[in-house]
């Protein structure tokens, strides 16, 4: 498992092009490898930061997650695009970047370069901002009502 502490990320990844990528990955679907995929090409090392459990219940609609988070760290994990994986607790991501200050923040295309929350700390340490990925047209919001619909017939 790629499962790491944020504490001991900065050691690991010292001396390469990091890039960070960010999300729930609650019921991983086709968008988040090709958000992952795209986001591994920026640079020279992916780090995932996946919300906890506690902050995807903070963020989101009741029932979610799906999938807790040791199951989400497992499966984004097995990808082979992603090299270490950080959990987290709060609502954002912005503790991950003041500890880990990657070279690359990379977002999917539900976000432009100027939307990105994250983006004026990432711009002050002299970091970049990029979307990465398809464009939205995959969510786990879809592939949960997906399967709520085919249960219906």
């Amino acid at each position: 498992m790629k499962l790491r502490t944020l504490e001991e990320l900065p050691g690991l990844v010292e001396g390469k092009k990091v890039v960070l990528a960010n999300g729930c990955f609650d019921i991983l679907h086709v968008g988040h490898l090709r958000y992952l995929e795209g986001a591994r090409a920026l640079g020279d090392t992916l780090v995932v930061a996946l919300n906890s459990d506690r902050s995807v219940r903070a963020i989101k609609e009741p029932g979610r997650p799906i999938l807790n988070e040791n199951e989400r760290v497992a499966l984004v994990s097995a990808l082979g695009c992603v090299d270490h994986v950080v959990v987290f607790d709060e609502p954002d991501v912005s503790r991950v970047i003041d500890v880990l200050r990657p070279a690359v923040h990379a977002k999917g295309t539900d976000y432009t370069e100027e939307t990105v929350p994250e983006r004026n700390k990432v711009l002050a340490y002299g970091g970049s901002v990029r979307i990465t990925g398809d464009p939205k047209d995959h969510s786990t919001r879809d592939v949960i009502q997906s399967i709520l619909q085919k249960q219906k017939r």
